[in-house]
């Protein structure tokens, strides 16, 4: 007898229309929202309806103030963009409904990878875990 399993594997991509450009969105966004952290990263997230179709839209921010050099910035925005790319599936597929969320990076040095991604990985979890718990009070 042949036992045949079947599981739903999530790409792995970061595409332009989980990205989080509007401008309203990000306003709304930093009114609304609520956040949870696991320095050095924050996440500040609120459920929001918008057009597209994709649950969750996602950006990221690094503090000008700490990191002087763009280059600086831009390598840290790069590292969170694929640390939640890798680790994206432990919320995605969990949502009912729709939310934007952003990342800040508010440690002061030039992080790993492999422990940006650990905290990563933390994050998503605790937001995960914040998010069914408010969708099963409802």
């Amino acid at each position: 007898m042949i036992t045949v399993f079947y599981f739903y594997h999530m790409e792995t991509t970061f595409p332009k229309i989980e990205k989080l450009k509007s401008k309203k969105l990000i306003e709304t966004l930093f009114a609304e929202g609520k956040s949870c952290s696991k320095y050095p990263l924050r996440v500040v997230y609120a459920p929001v309806d918008f057009e597209d179709d994709v649950s969750l839209k996602v950006g990221v921010s690094v503090s000008k103030r700490n990191f002087k050099k763009a280059v600086d910035r831009n390598r840290i925005k790069r590292l969170i963009r694929e640390t939640y790319r890798l680790n994206k599936h432990i919320i995605f597929n969990n949502l009912e409904q729709k939310y934007v969320c952003m990342f800040l990076y508010l440690g002061k040095e030039k992080p790993e990878f492999k422990s940006l991604n650990k905290k990563m990985e933390g994050l998503l979890h605790d937001l995960h875990d914040i998010i069914i718990s408010k969708t099963e009070e409802k």
